[in-house]
């Protein structure tokens, strides 16, 4: 975990903390594997059906542009079809050339700002903040739709370097209206505590399409919805 320019958390802040039944329940952002090609569209369209989703992150690595708007293409028209929002991992630039729905900045994928100019009013900008809470606030002050907390959990499909506490989903809600994505490892069998500790979103990779895609996300279907 990180040193936080603002100090470490009370610990008894989880052990009191209630969501706020006045903000939306927990939703489903799901996360694309990084290789999208040959049956996934149908996956992917399996696992929509399935179950409520609020947004979907196209994620691939070390591919070009026009490789990459060529994979996203039929999965933005799926999600479209189903109304989830479709959501680009790290371009600004591949955000706009497709019009997608928003786009997920890292800490090191450029300012929220510029993203806000090249995007547009609509689009939906979501900040990596790791396990800071000063990085949230910035990200909320430079325009940020959401923030993104994690891992919580171990994860194979990244390199994580920042564990926070589930404590700090609770801070933010009670402090921020703006929505929160926990990341990081989340399964149908470990998101119950984050989910209670506030988080507005969870984010699912693996879970979803290690195995049956749609048993999967009829499984957190069941855990959202408490």
């Amino acid at each position: 975990m990180t040193e936080d320019p603002l100090g470490p958390l009370d610990p008894d802040f989880g052990a009191n903390f209630r969501r706020d039944d006045r903000r939306p329940p927990c939703q489903l952002y799901l996360v694309s594997p990084l290789d999208v090609t040959g049956t996934f569209p149908d996956r992917l369209a399996r696992a929509l059906d399935a179950g409520a989703v609020a947004a979907f992150q196209f994620r691939v690595k070390d591919v070009d542009q026009h490789t990459a708007a060529r994979l996203a293409e039929p999965l933005q028209r799926i999600c479209a079809d189903r109304e989830v929002a479709f959501i680009v991992n790290d371009s600004t630039s591949l955000a706009k050339r497709l019009g997608a729905d928003g786009v997920h900045l890292g800490q090191e994928d450029g300012d929220p700002r510029e993203a806000r100019a090249a995007l547009g009013p609509t689009a939906q900008i979501g900040v990596t903040c790791h396990d800071s809470r000063h990085l949230a606030m910035e990200a909320g002050e430079a325009g940020a739709d959401y923030v993104a907390f994690g891992s919580f959990y171990p994860t194979t499909t990244k390199q994580v370097e920042h564990h926070p506490d589930p404590v700090i989903l609770s801070w933010w809600h009670a402090l921020f209206e703006l929505p929160s994505v926990a990341i990081g490892g989340i399964t149908p069998d470990n998101a119950a505590p984050l989910i209670a500790a506030g988080a507005d979103f969870i984010a699912a990779s693996h879970a979803v399409w290690g195995g049956d895609e749609a048993a999967a996300i009829r499984a957190f279907d069941a855990v959202l919805k408490g």
